[in-house]
């Protein structure tokens, strides 16, 4: 009968970065996704590389940097192990501000901190010639962006390659408790046995009894165009934010929405996506809709992922990455890997510790 010392629910890129970790010192780990493996939020990302941006928690800044310092190595190998191009690129990122002073939301004494360096109309005319300021002024940062497909498409194919097992199509209903302990999940199908359950399930994390975690799905819509002129850099401006792939595709995003598990993608939304796009770029008026979609990012209340230990034994959460899940997947999985295993933490997790969550129920009830 097989056997394993690790659950992790969720074969998305955080769930399948942590197998591949726990996997690496020794442990027979088994993903139960609920759908195919992959194709929920880590799909629907735009793949942006962004560890520093107006909307990024003040403290998950730590985190944040460190995970963007990991993703060459991280690439590196999943790319050995797949045999698959993730297209990491990093020809780095033009910010457009409204307002020269702010530095995008940014204090003007963070900007050399933060890596930002103020570009002249001059120099964007010469780094991306279609792109129109239209007012705005512009910042430069080394930053990267990745195909979050093929990047996902590739730790599957590692997993694989690891001996990770992975059963899709069959969601967790429950977790398994017995004496206070976790002892597997239940699905609809069958259960299995594991002493370390890890809740990997994004948007529906906080749907898995018997702990429930304030997780909700946050809707994005998104496109990618072809035909257009290329763009070298990613361009992040107030509307929308453009992210060039190597193979020509120019994506276009997104929207935040609280629309519940609705992935459907409305006509009126592509068009005003399409149009903030074009009043940046004038020359994509001329590119081709290639594909819209729609994905389920997990937003929490206090807009921090959920990252540790629960106050049932063995049972892990790693999950509420909200708009951040492709950026944190290599810093996730190493810490992680490190509370599961008991060795000694690089990073304080207690603001992201469900822990939080437990507290606060406490002191409300």
């Amino acid at each position: 009968m097989r056997t394993w010392e690790v659950i992790i629910i969720g074969g998305g890129i955080i769930g399948l970065s942590l197998a591949l970790a726990l996997r690496k010192r020794g442990m027979r780990v088994l993903i139960v996704e609920r759908g195919e493996p992959g194709r929920e939020a880590s799909y629907a990302a735009a793949g942006m590389i962004a560890d520093f941006a107006p909307e990024l928690p003040p403290l998950l800044l730590p985190l944040a940097i460190a995970s963007a310092r990991m993703y060459p190595e991280f690439v590196h190998e999943l790319q050995d192990e797949s045999g698959m191009n993730v297209d990491l690129r990093d020809n780095g990122t033009l910010l457009l501000s409204a307002h020269a002073a702010s530095g995008l939301g940014w204090k003007s004494e963070s900007e050399t901190q933060s890596g930002l360096e103020f570009v002249s109309p001059e120099a964007v005319a010469k780094l991306e010639p279609e792109l129109k300021l239209n007012e705005h002024v512009a910042f430069f940062r080394k930053e990267r962006s990745v195909d979050p497909r093929a990047l996902t498409a590739a730790a599957i194919q590692a997993a694989k390659h690891r001996e990770i097992d992975i059963v899709s199509g069959n969601p967790v209903e429950g977790v398994v408790i017995s004496a206070g302990r976790v002892s597997g999940v239940s699905t609809g199908k069958t259960a299995y046995s594991a002493p370390v359950v890890v809740n990997c399930a994004g948007a529906w994390a906080g749907s898995i009894p018997p702990c429930q975690f304030p997780t909700r799905p946050v809707k994005g819509q998104i496109l990618a165009v072809i035909g257009a002129p290329v763009l070298r850099h990613v361009v992040r401006g107030g509307e929308v934010y453009l992210v060039p792939r190597t193979d020509g595709r120019i994506l276009v995003g997104a929207t935040l929405e609280d629309a519940g598990y609705d992935k459907r993608v409305e006509p009126d939304v592509v068009q005003r996506l399409q149009q903030s796009a074009i009043e940046m770029v004038p020359a994509l008026r001329m590119a081709t809709l290639h594909k819209a979609w729609a994905g389920l990012r997990p937003g929490t209340a206090d807009g921090l992922p959920i990252l540790g230990e629960t106050s049932t034994g063995g049972y892990f959460v790693a999950s509420g990455h909200y708009r951040d899940g492709i950026l944190l997947a290599p810093i996730t999985a190493k810490v992680m890997a490190q509370v599961i295993c008991g060795e000694k933490l690089e990073y304080d997790l207690s603001a992201v510790s469900p822990l939080r969550f437990e507290e606060k129920q406490l002191a409300m009830g």
